[in-house]
C-alpha cells in the first residue's frame, strides 16, 4: 500500500452508507484478488479490519502464491488455485467476491475460446463453492459490455443487456460475461444461492500496472513520460469511468445490501465523456499543457483489439438505491493513479 491508496482506504473506512458491523467476524473469500480490483479491495478490507478490529477473515485463492504473499503477507489465507478448477476451502465462507477474469481487449480477440472457458468454468467453480458453503452473499463482478450498442445519448437500464454477433471473437468477453450472469442467476432460482451481479464501467486508479495496454494507461504513461497523446481512432467512444476506491465501495455495499437476483450499474456519470475529450482532460487538466493530441488513424481499429465505436451512459439509481455513490472526478483518478505509480517506482 502506498500513501495514495492509505488515503483511499481511510475514506472507505469513514462512508456512512457501509454499514460495517453487518461483517463483523465473518470470512470473506476473494478470487482475482491480485488484480487491480481485487487488490484494492482486499487492501481496503484489510485496512478496515486493522482499524475496527471487527475479526474480519479473508481467504484468497489464487494462481500466483508468491504475488499475493508480496502484496498482502500474512494478513490473509492465500490458496493456491487455478481459476475453473474445484475449489477446495476447509473453512465456513460467508461471502464470496468473484473478480477473477482476463481483461485484456488484445486477449479477448486472440484467444477467445480461453476467454469462454475462463470465465464460464471460473463462475460455475464459485458457483459451486457458495452452494456448498451456504454463503449468506456472492458479488460476480460483470462488466458495462454486456449492454451492446446503445444509441448516443441513451441512459442505459439494467434491463437492457445488448445482442452480440457471435462471429466476431472480440465479443467473446460480453458473451462469456451475459453467460457468467445467467449462471448466477440459475443459481438463485435453483440452488438458492444469493448472487448479485455488478455491472461495473472502466476502471483505474492506484494499483494499475505501468504496462498495462488500456487506453488510461496509455494516457498515464505519456503524462510520465512526457510524451503526445497518439489516438489509432477518432476517440468517439463514450462512456464513464469510475475510480478503484469507488469500485471497491460499490462490492462492499453489494455484498452487504444487494439483492440475490440483481444486477446494478456501478459508475460515475459525472466522468463521462469520449476517448478524444478525455484525452483533452489529460494533456490540459493533469499534464498542464505540456503534452498533445496527435492522431494517427488505423485502417481497422477491431485488429488492434479496440472495440467498436460505443456509448454507455449508465444509469446508476438502482446501486444508488442502496446508498452508494460514486466521488471522484476523471481528473482526480489521473492524478492519483499517477501520483500512485510515481510512489512504487
Amino acid at each position: 500500500m502506498n500513501s495514495v491508496q492509505i488515503e483511499d482506504y481511510k475514506e472507505i473506512n469513514a462512508l456512512s452508507y457501509i454499514d460495517w458491523k453487518r461483517l463483523e467476524g465473518k470470512t470473506i473469500l476473494v478470487t482475482g484478488s491480485t488484480g487491480l480490483i481485487g487488490s484494492n479491495l482486499v487492501n481496503a478490507l484489510i485496512y478496515v479490519e486493522n482499524i475496527r478490529h471487527l475479526g474480519i477473515k479473508l481467504v484468497l485463492p489464487v494462481r500466483n502464491v508468491a504475488t499475493a504473499w508480496e502484496l498482502f503477507g500474512e494478513e490473509v489465507k492465500i490458496i493456491p488455485y487455478t481459476l475453473g478448477d474445484k475449489m477446495d476451502v476447509e473453512e465456513a465462507v460467508d461471502y464470496i467476491v468473484h473478480l477473477a477474469s482476463p481483461t485484456s481487449s488484445k486477449y479477448f480477440t486472440e484467444k477467445p475460446v480461453d476467454t469462454l472457458t475462463a470465465n464460464i468454468e471460473g463462475v460455475k467453480a464459485v458457483l459451486e463453492l457458495a452452494k456448498e458453503k451456504k454463503v449468506k452473499k456472492l458479488v460476480y463482478l460483470s462488466t458495462m459490455e454486456v449492454y451492446g450498442f446503445p444509441k448516443k445519448g441513451h441512459i442505459v437500464k439494467e434491463n437492457e443487456v445488448g445482442a452480440f454477433e457471435t462471429m466476431n471473437a472480440r465479443n467473446s468477453y460480453p458473451i462469456a460475461k451475459i453467460a457468467c450472469e445467467a449462471l448466477c442467476n440459475s443459481y438463485w432460482i435453483q440452488y438458492g444461492v444469493p448472487a448479485v451481479v455488478l455491472r461495473a464501467t472502466q476502471t483505474f486508479g492506484p494499483g494499475v500496472k505501468y504496462d498495462d495496454g488500456r487506453v488510461f494507461a496509455q494516457f498515464m504513461r505519456c503524462v510520465v513520460e512526457k510524451k503526445d497523446i497518439v489516438l489509432k481512432s477518432a476517440g468517439h467512444t463514450e462512456r464513464s469511468y469510475l475510480y478503484t476506491a469507488d469500485v471497491v465501495s460499490a462490492i462492499i455495499v453489494g455484498l452487504i445490501n444487494g439483492g440475490p437476483g440483481e444486477s446494478y450499474s456501478v459508475a460515475n456519470p459525472e466522468t463521462y465523456c469520449s476517448i478524444r475529450d478525455m484525452a483533452k482532460i489529460v494533456t490540459d487538466n493533469v499534464a498542464g499543457g505540456t503534452i498533445n493530441i496527435v492522431y494517427e488513424i488505423a485502417d481497422d481499429i477491431t485488429k488492434l483489439g479496440y472495440a467498436e465505436t460505443i456509448y454507455m451512459k449508465l444509469g446508476i439509481e438502482k446501486i444508488q438505491l442502496l446508498g452508494w455513490k460514486p466521488s471522484v472526478n476523471l481528473a482526480d483518478m489521473f492524478t492519483r493513479m499517477i501520483d500512485s505509480c510515481y510512489e512504487m517506482s
